[in-house]
């Protein structure tokens, strides 16, 4: 297996990827390919490690790449006109079968655009979208679509539904999960036009499509364990994304002030440091790693743009499992039965 990462994608690269390239390289069983300017990237390893790249792995490899999409770059124009940029050529390996899955933490309009013209969509899919994991209540949530597409159909959230469905069914073997249309409330007369001419049709469709639809779900009630995947457009994904990374963060950070705030809390934490500890890593999104592009036709991985050292391992290990698990494989064969269309 092949797991080809944009080395120069992000806000910390190339850093944090090499970094974190490096440290996955031990926990997995694939080859890494760092996609990206070769010199830059030996450079890099020979500072951080004091070695050469070979003497690190023989699975650790280099693809030269000479431009890099930037995060202001208007999209169409850069997948159109950087062609051997580090996204680019990724995009180009995998459509040609020299690699596996892609990973990236640049530009996402850029992402999605390359994905969808040279990587190409599922047949019967009008939209990829970003299925982005985040933690819930002794389970897990799939939010979808967390930032791809701002502007949606009714038909785009009908196969979101769909596309998360099978995703949560052949990846985390939950046999019949449950998905909820994010809302402002529980009623079905509730929210835009948007969101309630998709309720009428998810209603319409969804035993049809093999749906799960439990209804409408308020934003406080997705990290109840009772949900496993909640859909909704780009732009309120994205917002619904963000601001519970930010939460999370206040959480840890506010825990952590209380603990240290004198010599009294520092003694009495000390018994409960395991749960609090259990208790962190459930709220550290960094732990779920990147959000797959469900709907193209390979393994694309949206890494977060911010992504360190950590959250570049945490991403690679689960590309190597959505490989294994044949994710793409599973949702093109199910696309191959007769979908709903415009």
């Amino acid at each position: 297996m092949k797991i080809m990462l944009d080395a120069m994608g992000g806000d910390n690269a190339p850093d944090a990827n090499i970094k974190g390239a490096v440290s996955a390289i031990e926990k997995i069983k694939a080859e890494v390919v760092l996609i990206g300017k070769e010199e830059v990237i030996r450079n890099k390893i020979k500072e951080f490690y004091g070695k050469e790249m070979e003497e690190i792995s023989d699975r650790l490899k280099i693809k030269n790449a000479t431009e890099t999409i930037e995060m202001e770059d208007i999209p169409t124009q850069a997948i159109k006109h950087k062609k051997d940029s580090s996204m680019v050529v990724g995009f180009k390996m995998l459509k040609e079968d020299e690699g596996d899955v892609f990973i990236s933490a640049g530009n996402s309009g850029a992402l999605l655009t390359g994905a969808t013209l040279i990587v190409g969509r599922i047949k019967g899919i009008d939209r990829p979208a970003l299925a982005g994991i985040l933690p819930a209540y002794h389970s897990r949530l799939v939010l979808i679509d967390a930032g791809s597409n701002t502007n949606c159909k009714p038909i785009n959230l009908l196969q979101f539904a769909q596309m998360s469905s099978i995703y949560i069914r052949n990846t985390f073997n939950v046999e019949n999960p449950a998905i909820g249309l994010l809302n402002i409330g529980t009623e079905e007369t509730k929210g835009n036009e948007l969101v309630r001419e998709s309720y009428n049709l998810l209603k319409e469709k969804s035993k049809e499509l093999g749906i799960n639809f439990i209804g409408n779900v308020e934003g406080r009630d997705a990290f109840s364990g009772k949900v496993d995947a909640i859909v909704t457009d780009g732009f309120t994904g994205n917002v619904f994304l963000k601001t519970t990374e930010g939460l999370g963060k206040l959480v840890k950070a506010s825990l952590t002030e209380s603990l240290k705030k004198n010599i009294l809390s520092k003694i009495c934490a000390v018994p409960t440091l395991p749960a609090i500890n259990r208790f962190s890593k459930m709220l550290d999104y960094k732990s779920y790693g990147g959000a797959l592009f469900l709907g193209v036709k390979k393994p694309v991985v949206k890494a977060h743009g911010s992504s360190d050292e950590l959250l570049f391992k945490y991403t690679i290990i689960q590309a190597e499992q959505f490989v294994e698990n044949k994710a793409v494989e599973k949702m093109i064969h199910e696309f191959e039965k007769p979908v709903i269309s415009d």
